[in-house]
């Protein structure tokens, strides 16, 4: 598929929002969770699935996406080296003003994605690129994934009767510490490239070009460990990081595990579309590093230096759990047998799991703030994360991890050729 031509008269007033809805729409705070498909730079294709799921394609090289189709093709995507997830609060005041949000936001992430030499605006005027990425920044070399919030719902806009049926407000689950400044938003957004400043490039242009019409609440970067020495990589507490996923090379795992189907109870704009969910979750990676090696490896179910099964020998390889229930070489309390007992009951509860470490310096007590953004997509939140993390609820790692932020958000599918936008079926 070619990319599309894209000239600055393609959206509202040179592919921002318009000078007068700029100035008609006022200056507020807030943040949601904004995500669109698109692709980083096109790399080999997935030799096939790996045992229990896992995926061969390099992290660095996410699979190629493109905007049009029946989903976010992105979402499907393997981690990249470099993330931002922003929640925004949208300040238009009508539905019209979010009909020319989105069709701005897609238009840059389009722009964003099909690179080349920018703009040449005039003297007077400010320069279409902010000059990051040099004065033609390369194609195809920066990924996004757009959401929807519950707020955006509510009676601004008059879509109350449109909001997917499974989307709720976050609520707070035991064990969890959560900071309201760090959660929930009108959209999302998750930029994702292979270099941190492709990522600011990214994010520095929709801001830009959106002023106005939206206003970040919260944010968060994260980045992706190359895997050391081989396989999976890991997360901060050091152990490999979402081993057991669903296969996102089997059309029907997906199916039922991640795109939304047509009909009732879900209005018909969600067809193909996914929850998303994001949990900011902090590590107390002191008092961690203080813990034994045995003790570490019971808590998570693995062994810390493979990745392996405490029962297995490869990080691939089956916990027998699921074959015999009473063997407790992994304790019946282990990360990995809760978050996934491999029964036939809760075989419909996986979720498609994405994470990224994160280290934001040090709070205001001298301790490290570093930890996990967690990001799951699945077809029903309640059926599947949910019934996730009722099932982790007081499990031994909560000592250490601290859930503080995050939200529930509604992807919609893919877009209808390169004049749609996203949201078009809504507003």
């Amino acid at each position: 598929m070619t990319d599309p031509e894209l000239k600055p008269d393609e959206s509202p007033v040179g592919g921002e929002m318009s000078r007068r809805r700029l100035l008609g729409l006022g200056a507020s705070a807030g943040v949601s969770a904004l995500a669109a498909s698109t692709g980083l730079r096109a790399g080999p294709a997935a030799a096939g699935a790996l045992p229990d799921g896992a995926t061969s394609t390099p992290a660095v090289r996410a699979q190629a996406a493109s905007f049009e189709g029946p989903h976010q093709a992105a979402i499907l995507s393997e981690p990249t080296a470099a993330t931002a997830f922003v929640a925004f609060d949208i300040i238009g005041q009508d539905r019209a003003d979010l009909r020319d949000l989105l069709r701005t936001v897609t238009m840059r992430m389009r722009r964003l994605y099909a690179g080349g030499l920018t703009e040449n605006l005039g003297p007077a005027s400010p320069q279409d690129d902010n000059g990051v990425l040099g004065p033609a920044p390369p194609s195809r070399q920066v990924a996004f994934m757009l959401g929807f919030g519950e707020s955006l719902f509510d009676d601004r806009f008059g879509l109350a009767h449109q909001r997917p049926a499974k989307l709720t407000r976050m609520g707070t689950f035991p064990n969890d510490n959560l900071d309201p400044a760090q959660c929930h938003g009108d959209l999302s957004l998750q930029i994702c490239a292979d270099d941190m400043d492709t990522v600011l490039h990214a994010l520095r242009d929709i801001t830009k070009h959106t002023r106005g019409g939206m206003q970040p609440r919260w944010r968060i970067d994260g980045f992706q460990s190359p895997p050391r020495p081989a396989g999976t990589p890991r997360n901060l507490l050091g152990f490999k990081d979402g081993i057991a996923n669903p296969a996102t090379s089997d059309p029907r795992e997906m199916e039922s595990l991640v795109w939304v189907k047509a009909g009732a109870p879900e209005p018909e704009w969600t067809a193909g579309g996914s929850y998303l969910v994001a949990r900011v979750i902090r590590m107390l990676v002191e008092f961690w590093d203080r813990v034994s090696l045995d003790e570490q490896e019971t808590m998570f179910g693995r062994r810390k230096a493979t990745g392996a099964p405490l029962d297995g020998n490869d990080e691939f390889d089956t916990p027998l759990y699921g074959a015999n229930p009473q063997n407790t070489t992994i304790p019946l309390n282990a990360h990995i047998r809760l978050a996934n007992p491999r029964t036939p009951a809760t075989a419909s509860s996986r979720i498609l799991r994405r994470g990224y470490n994160y280290d934001r310096g040090i709070d205001l007590n001298g301790n490290l703030d570093q930890g996990l953004l967690f990001t799951s997509y699945q077809q029903d939140i309640e059926r599947q994360f949910v019934a996730t993390q009722a099932r982790l609820i007081d499990e031994p790692l909560v000592d250490y991890i601290s859930p503080i932020g995050g939200g529930y958000f509604f992807c919609p599918a893919g877009l209808d050729g390169a004049g749609d936008y996203f949201g078009s079926t809504l507003v």
